[in-house]
């Protein structure tokens, strides 16, 4: 792999980081405001899914941006993140501008999560405490 190639995978290691890091402290924070959207939400077993959504958006995501089980742990929180875009964002159960917003951030998780496809299928780079590739 090129010099490159490793810092790009860093960098794409950060900014999907970026991302979820900041919300899974928040929900953390914000305990039981999280499960109470989530089960006035609709979403399945809320304290459960609040659970799992911290695992994924902190302790995951951090092993991620230091580079430690990559390839594995980019394809589990690219399934999470289809999964909260099935539950959180369903488009095609609303109306007017909710429908627009639910489908621009349904349509961002699917991206995202290509984003972790291809993050699982390149490994972490060399710039990584454990590096896999």
């Amino acid at each position: 792999m090129k010099n490159g190639q490793d810092v790009e995978l860093l960098l794409g290691r950060i900014l999907i980081a970026a991302l979820f890091l900041p919300a899974g402290i928040e929900k953390i924070v914000g305990w039981p405001g999280i499960v109470q959207y989530i089960a006035h939400d609709g979403g399945p077993l809320p304290l459960l899914a609040g659970i799992v959504a911290v695992v994924c958006e902190v302790l995951v995501i951090g092993l991620i941006l230091l580079g430690v089980l990559v390839r594995p742990l980019a394809l589990i929180l690219a399934v999470y993140t289809i999964g909260t875009a099935l539950i959180a964002h369903r488009y095609w159960q609303s109306h007017g501008v909710a429908e627009i917003s639910a489908q621009i951030n349904f349509y961002k998780n699917l991206a995202i999560a290509g984003g972790l496809l291809a993050l699982s299928a390149a490994g972490s780079g060399r710039l990584a405490l454990l590096a896999d590739s």
